[in-house]
């Protein structure tokens, strides 16, 4: 039984190394593809940067996931390009096995917030039902699709909004900014204003430091548009989405 046990051990044993010479193996062969790799990107990034240079920053190139082309990232935008750097594409790269729109999801990662930093304090809150549910969004009161989104909004429930007051649009927008801002009770002013469209009174003489604050924050985050939803996991929703879309991704959330 010892002999036995034994030769059953420098069976083991003998597996085990060939397993890991095989490994090695792999990994001494991979090695130098990546070592290219990186010194591609490396180079190509560099190549780029001393193109652009002035009017981008180039923060990140990587393969993308067509032979030959490769990703750049510059801010918040996705680019493609050859790998000499002559040639730069702005457009999707689409799955047609999946249907995902692959550079779509590069952007939404890009984008995406932490949103347990956002300063609530700086926004008006408005809860529905428990509350439990939140977003964030930032939004112009002069802004048709914000007058559209808040008026979804007054189906859903169980949630609370933060407004961050953005006004991007005008001078006027400014103005009304500061008037709900403002008021005695900025949650019911926007409501009063956004849906039921009661007009703002009001000198919006008061501390506006945090609607300054948020010009700046939502140019940090790009938010380019009003009204943009933030759900509470940091993914965005550009425009006024439907109340199903708006449910959909609140379920998503984790």
């Amino acid at each position: 039984m010892m002999f036995s046990s034994n030769r059953v051990n420098r069976r083991r044993v003998a597996a085990m190394t060939a397993a890991a010479t095989l490994a090695f193996a792999c990994l001494g062969t991979l090695l130098p593809t990546l070592a290219h790799a990186d010194a591609t990107t490396d180079a190509l990034k560099a190549t780029l940067q001393m193109k652009l240079s002035g009017q981008a920053s180039v923060t990140d190139v990587r393969k993308s996931p067509i032979n030959g082309l490769y990703e750049v990232t510059v801010g918040k935008q996705i680019f493609y390009s050859d790998p000499t750097g002559r040639y730069l594409l702005l457009g999707n790269i689409r799955d047609t096995n999946t249907g995902d729109d692959l550079t779509q999801a590069r952007v939404d990662q890009l984008n995406k917030i932490d949103f347990a930093s956002l300063p609530l304090k700086d926004a008006v809150k408005v809860v529905r039902g428990n509350g439990q549910r939140k977003i964030a969004v930032f939004s112009d009161p002069t802004c048709p699709y914000c007058h559209k989104l808040e008026e979804t909004l007054q189906s859903v429930n169980n949630i609370t909004v933060y407004t961050f007051l953005y006004p991007i649009l005008s001078e006027r927008s400014g103005v009304m900014a500061k008037q709900i801002w403002c008021s005695k009770d900025p949650g019911k002013t926007w409501e009063n204003w956004m849906v039921r469209r009661q007009p703002l009174t009001g000198d919006g003489s008061c501390d506006v430091t945090a609607l300054n604050d948020n010009l700046k924050r939502g140019q940090d985050m790009n938010v380019t548009g009003t009204p943009t939803v933030f759900l509470a996991d940091g993914n965005r929703l550009p425009g006024a989405v439907s109340a199903d879309d708006l449910e959909k991704a609140l379920s998503s959330v984790r």
